[in-house]
């Protein structure tokens, strides 16, 4: 079985699969330095996810992130169940249960992202994501207090979303900053696509982020088929290739 390079990758794509022939060519064509994203919306209980998930995991060494699927809230806990027997690399959740999901992995290493969204006071974030928090009002904090409480529940990162491209421009540099003077890794996730990709990345990379997990889904998704196109991620590869070398 092959190992996955995600943990030692300053940069690393996260694309979601089709099936388990899409996930191949993908993990095939970006030499493995990649993660597939599976979400828990598209499984009706935790025994299904977990064994079809546990064939992925096989087949692809590990390198595997588990949604919640466009930052669900509804989708915590399956998401933190299916982690009481699958120990994946990557895994998301919302800022709430962070700390929930990281006690039933039952170990240090799985990185677990905590979610919060952009606002527009630069340097803040809205950490009210979880089921009940999300549908009301907003809970603005620093994100230098996020990070704190994310690692204090022992998360591993910031999932931005929903990032909007590059609507969010400004808040999205500030939060960079800020992520690369916690050395705190850093997921821009939400209308990422082949146009404002390497602006994206770049602009987290030069701010001194030393890990960075772009995600990038329905922009490459083929409606017909709805597998993830191949050739879009070979060029998403090649941009990562080019970017982080320079």
């Amino acid at each position: 079985m092959v190992q996955s390079r995600f943990y030692k990758d300053k940069l690393c794509l996260n694309v979601l699969a089709k099936d388990i022939d899409n996930a191949k060519e993908i993990y095939e064509v970006t030499e493995g330095h990649v993660l597939i994203g599976l979400l828990s919306t598209h499984y009706q209980t935790v025994d299904e996810a977990v064994q079809d998930i546990g064939e992925y995991q096989k087949e692809l060494g590990g390198a595997i992130s588990l949604g919640l699927g466009a930052g669900d809230p509804r989708q915590w806990k399956m998401v933190a169940e299916i982690c009481r027997t699958l120990k994946l690399d990557h895994v998301n959740q919302v800022f709430s249960a962070v700390g929930y999901t990281r006690a039933c992995l039952q170990n240090e290493t799985t990185l677990v992202n905590g979610l919060v969204n952009p606002v527009d006071q630069l340097g803040n974030v809205n950490v009210a994501t979880g089921p009940l928090t999300s549908t009301g009002t907003q809970m603005e904090i620093p994100l230098t207090t996020a990070i704190s409480f994310i690692k204090e529940m022992g998360g591993n990162s910031v999932k931005l979303f929903p990032l909007d491209g590059l609507q969010t421009r400004e808040q999205y540099k500030r939060i960079a900053h800020i992520c690369a003077k916690e050395d705190f890794p850093l997921e821009p996730t939400g209308g990422i696509d082949l146009q404002n990709f390497e602006e994206i990345v770049t602009i987290a990379l030069q701010a001194g982020v030393t890990k960075v997990i772009p995600h990038v889904y329905s922009s490459i998704i083929d409606k017909d088929t709805g597998r993830t196109r191949v050739e879009d991620v070979k060029k998403l590869y090649d941009i990562i290739k080019r970017v982080v070398v320079t």
